[in-house]
């Protein structure tokens, strides 16, 4: 039986497992009832399984029967602080807290390959790292489990790795995407404090306002990017919160103002957090004032090998047929912590399809939406990509392979 038609056998453990942790999100770093489902469903099989300390990762290693190297393949496990509105019976019992972007969906589809790949263990070349990692939603949690040891887990560095990531808009169901080269965007944030004297608003003279600098600052910030970067190597910087003053006749004491800061290249991502502050500190001295600028780092950018997305493009062909696989003409926007891994080793970062097939992936809520629903049926789609990559990558790179 090949490894699609023993997932297809596997999908309704797989479903019941996603839906067990999708009626229950956990958000962040701590996710114990998350991480209790995941330490049970791999319970029973041939796994050397060992979990975190500064988070509830899940780190799971099955050594093959045949001398090899070792390959990584992720799954993120934590949700987003929205309170879900899709009216599905398995629907988050937890109010501000939702699977919003699939990450049950990958958990499982983990699960089911581990399961998939340890009936094969006494045939496998080499040992696969099942990375179970919280906090991929803005708290670093593939770099808590870097610094952990998850990239030695199984005594040597893997020779590549892959993670999916289900999309419940966009892309077809059981449509794959992915790009060599940046296929997600560096995320980081600038955060601004223009220090001006307060006073009242009928006498300007006499106090040193902070709004109009904070307000020239704003519309600089767009001159720089188009005047500064290659628009063939962009930078996006948009300016989402601005607070000043109380009322209408009191200049205020200061004003503030968060960006995100989105880049493509290691060398934008450079220049843009060097030019930006310059910038800001310079409109602060001309208007005789003092500002604050912080260029808080985010996640870097999500860099593909090409010669790991040419594999996973074969695999994916494989496990679902020709013209199954697209490939992205641009970089995904978004940030992914999955860039930590592949700063280290080379793999890919592929999108997987997962729209209902009675909705356009055109108009469909997109991941993060209070209403995001998924196809359940690409859970046993995944599960097999996941391992198809895990046990392909090791028979390319194993002795006589």
């Amino acid at each position: 039986m090949s490894i699609r038609d023993e997932a297809t056998a596997l999908s309704g453990d797989i479903v019941e497992l996603r839906r067990a942790l999708h009626a229950e999100p956990e958000i962040g770093l701590d996710l114990p009832k998350t991480q209790r489902k995941v330490l049970d469903a791999l319970a029973g099989l041939p796994l050397e399984v060992s979990t975190g300390r500064a988070a509830t990762s899940v780190t799971a290693v099955l050594r093959g029967g045949r001398p090899g190297p070792a390959v990584l393949i992720r799954g993120d496990m934590d949700a987003l602080p929205v309170t879900e509105r899709t009216g599905l019976p398995f629907a988050s019992r937890h109010d501000g807290a939702m699977h919003a972007c699939g990450h049950d969906l990958h958990t499982a589809m983990l699960a089911g390959a581990a399961r998939l790949l340890a009936a094969r263990k006494a045939d496998l070349p080499g040992s696969v790292i099942f990375m179970f990692q919280p906090g991929e939603e803005g708290h670093h949690g593939a770099k808590v489990m870097i610094e952990e040891g998850v990239l030695d887990a199984a005594g040597q560095r893997p020779v590549a790795a892959f993670a999916l990531h289900v999309s419940s808009a966009m892309l077809p169901s059981g449509v794959c995407a992915s790009r060599p080269g940046p296929m997600m965007a560096a995320a980081d944030t600038l955060r601004v404090t223009v220090a001006g004297r307060g006073g009242h608003g009928s006498r300007p003279h006499a106090a040193a306002d902070p709004i109009p600098a904070a307000c020239e600052m704003v519309t600089a910030l767009q001159a720089l990017v188009t005047r500064t970067f290659d628009v063939f190597d962009p930078v996006v910087i948009t300016v989402g919160s601005f607070h000043a003053g109380t009322t209408d006749n009191v200049i205020p004491d200061q004003a503030s103002f968060l960006a995100t800061v989105r880049s493509f290249s290691p060398e934008s991502r450079d220049l843009v957090r060097e030019t930006s502050l310059r910038l800001l500190n310079g409109i602060a001295t001309a208007h005789g004032l003092k500002a604050t600028a912080e260029f808080a780092d985010g996640y870097p950018v999500t860099v593909n090998d090409a010669g790991a997305v040419g594999f996973a493009e074969r695999v994916i062909a494989g496990v679902l047929g020709d013209g199954h696989y697209l490939t992205a003409p641009n970089p995904v926007t978004g940030s992914e912590d999955f860039s930590y891994v592949l700063d280290q080793v080379p793999g890919a970062f592929v999108m997987l399809g997962a729209c209902p097939a009675d909705r356009d992936p055109a108009t469909a809520p997109f991941n993060h939406s209070a209403e995001a629903v998924f196809d359940e049926s690409v859970l046993a789609e995944g599960a097999a990509i996941y391992a198809e990559l895990a046990l392909g990558a090791l028979t390319e790179q194993a002795p006589g392979g």
